[in-house]
Order: structure tokens, then sequence, then C-alpha cells
């Protein structure tokens, strides 16, 4: 099977470690296929393609809302972005080296075309699954980054994400490097059912030997953010980020309405609602997100590493 992760990535330098970094020809099992020369008529037809902004309803060119961070020019909503982009907004070019986590596939309930499922996703994303991670430098600073992909079964989190999250974390702590997750879930992957499950107390239990040792964990919450990735290490964070209007939480409202049998304010599971109750320390617009990040590693940058 053929992964077309983009060679955006590619450094020119040597590999961080061979046993546990790929570089990015190992990661890369084929080239991604050269775009054919643009036309005048299929240039101007691009340019001239329209989006609607889910909550303001208005009309604007795609590559207007591409230049924009993928961000509404009128309000401020937040398309969602691929994990490669992400990686790309964030990184100094040339410095990202996709960590080694080569996860076998497994269909433990014998889930009718969960395979095939899989392999499409795989050949449609680019990605092997629901997170990619690797280690970049954000202006000169080296961290493990992890970014979910809400675009890979609802970022749903079964034993592979489980195992590629807690690799991560583990490759942060024996090098002594800070690690950021962007999280995007629908929460625990139905077709794996318990072993699903079982990645909550795997990832949690990884996360608090990191937090022992003095790691830094920056959870960066994008939208959404839910179901068992919210009740494990996307809210384990030593700093707690979020993109503008995530939805983050666990169960749906309906349900815990029912659950407490009370009436839940409006926009509870929000992410500006989360920052003023104290589960959000600041909510960072997409276009602010590698400055801040970049100013968090500085202030916690240690000393002669």
């Amino acid at each position: 099977m053929k992964f077309q992760v983009s060679n955006l990535f590619r450094k020119k330098e040597e590999p961080v470690e061979n046993n546990a970094v790929e570089t990015a020809e190992a990661q890369v099992a084929g080239e991604a296929p050269k775009a054919e020369p643009a036309t005048e008529q299929t240039a101007a037809a691009a340019e001239e393609e329209v989006t609607v902004c889910p909550k303001c309803k208005q009309e604007f060119k795609k590559s207007a809302i591409k230049d924009n961070y993928n961000v509404c020019i009128a309000c401020g909503y937040h398309y969602v972005v691929s994990a490669e982009k992400r990686v790309r907004l964030l990184v100094d070019p040339g410095t990202f080296k996709p960590l080694r986590c080569k996860v076998a596939f497994s269909n433990p309930l014998d889930m009718p075309e969960y395979e095939e499922k899989i392999e499409r996703l795989q050949e449609k994303t680019g990605l092997e699954e629901a997170v990619y991670t690797g280690v970049g430098k954000i202006d000169g600073n080296e961290a493990v980054i992890a970014v979910m992909s809400s675009k890979f079964l609802m970022g749903s989190m079964g034993m592979a994400v489980g195992e590629k999250v807690t690799n991560a974390v583990e490759y942060a702590d024996k090098k002594h490097l800070p690690l950021i997750i962007f999280t995007a879930s629908g929460g625990a992957r139905m077709q794996e059912g318990i072993l699903s499950l079982m990645q909550m107390a795997k990832t949690s239990a990884a996360i608090e030997k990191f937090s022992e040792h003095g790691g830094l964990y920056i959870s960066y919450l994008t939208h959404p953010t839910t179901g068992g990735v919210t009740a494990s290490f996307a809210t384990l964070g030593d700093i707690t980020l979020a993109e503008p209007d995530a939805l983050i939480g666990f169960a749906g409202p309906r349900v815990i309405e029912q659950t407490i049998g009370q009436k839940l304010p409006d926009g509870f599971q929000r992410s500006e609602f989360q920052m003023a109750h104290g589960f959000v320390d600041q909510i960072v617009p997409r276009d602010k997100m590698r400055e801040v990040i970049s100013h968090i590693l500085r202030l916690h940058a240690k000393k002669g590493r």
C-alpha cells in the first residue's frame, strides 16, 4: 500500500535517530504523483471555487480561506485542517521527522469491512492511522509533536492510535523533549471494543511517567475533542490550549442532562466556557498557534540542552 504523505517534511540534515525516527524516504512508500501543469482555464476555475462558511453562511473563495489558515475571514470559524497542514503551519521548514511506530492492523471483533475501510482512509488521507507523530523544531526549539486527524475515522482512538501516542510520549521522555499533542477525536473506536477503551489507561500512564520526570506537555484541543480522548491524555496537559469554539467534552449534552437530571447552560462544552471555568488555559486562534507555542517553549527551555 502506498502512502502519499507530502515530502514537505523531508530534512536535508541527518535523521534524529535511526532506530526511533524514520527518514521521509522510509516513511513514504511511493512518491506523490506530480500535479499536471495547470492551464489558464483550470487555474481560473480553481480561483473562482467558493465555499459557504457553516457558521456565518457567507460565501468566500476557497483560495482566500486557504490563505487565511483555513479560517473564515468574516467570523473566525475554524475549518478542519489536515494533520499534515497543521504540522506545516507549526514547524520550521525541513525540520520535521516522522516517528517510527508501525502498528499491524488488528480486527479483534471481526467487524465486517473494517480492514477495507482502514485501507481506503489510508489511501485517501496519506496517513497510516488517525494520529501523525514526529519530531520537529518550532523557531529552533525541538519538540515531539502528535496531531490527531478527524478525517481518519473521526480521529477515533483504537489500539494503533494508543500505541502511536504512547510511543511519542516515551520518545519525548527518553530525549528530554517537550511534548505537544493536537487532539481531534470522536472518542474510542467502537470497532475494537474494550481494547480501544484500554488505550485511555495506557496513554494516561505514559503521560504520568513523563510528568514525573519533569517533561513539559502542551495539550492543544481542536474541534471536536470528545469521548475517551477527552477522558485521558487530552486533559492531562501541563498547559492546555484550545482553538476558538471547539467542542470539548465526554458525552453529549442530552446524555448528560438525562444522567444528572438538570438543564445545562448553552455552550457549556465549547472552549470559551471551558476556559471561563478553568479547564482551558488559553484560547489560541490558528494564526497565533505557532507564535504562542514557540513562546511557551522558550519560557520552559532547559538551559544547557
